[in-house]
């Protein structure tokens, strides 16, 4: 009796371990198809169309980016970031290429890691956006890149 006890204790206990897991990775796919859709919706589409209104969608207003353009130290402000958006020609008037990447997404509960390409002028960016889940949407926090040849 005490060993059959023991082995339905034990079926539920991995029934019950295997549902959590299920679970787990059920939220992280629908979270990372969430954050996938940020990006190619508002975050790619903003920078190829130079729309501030569209990429103000994915950002927290807080967003600090850092990183290296050309070799140079790079660190702006979200509001700098897309004043420098704005007052430039966008890839999409230019009729120049672009291409954005994502390469992989990384979730942990509320916080995520993007890592992203984008090709657009003469650049190759190489990108970590840091998301975190805010309000039930997930928005860029932080941003680093680096200019890479390619």
């Amino acid at each position: 009796m005490k060993t059959l006890l023991l082995t339905a204790f034990f079926a539920c206990t991995l029934l019950a371990s295997k549902a959590q897991t299920s679970n787990k990775m059920e939220t992280q796919k629908i979270d990372s198809t969430a954050i996938a859709q940020a990006l190619e919706t508002y975050y790619f589409k903003g920078i190829y169309e130079g729309d501030i209104n569209t990429l103000g969608n994915v950002f927290n207003a807080g967003t600090l980016l850092f990183g290296d353009v050309k070799g140079q130290p790079y660190a702006k402000t979200l509001d700098q970031y897309l004043d420098g958006v704005a007052h430039r020609q966008s890839p999409k008037d230019s009729g120049k290429p672009f291409k954005g990447d994502i390469i992989s997404i990384k979730v942990v509960q509320s916080i995520a890691v993007a890592e992203v390409k984008v090709k657009m002028y003469e650049f190759n960016y190489h990108e970590f956006l840091s998301f975190h889940k805010i309000d039930g949407k997930w928005l860029i926090v932080n941003k680093m890149i680096s200019d890479v040849n390619e």
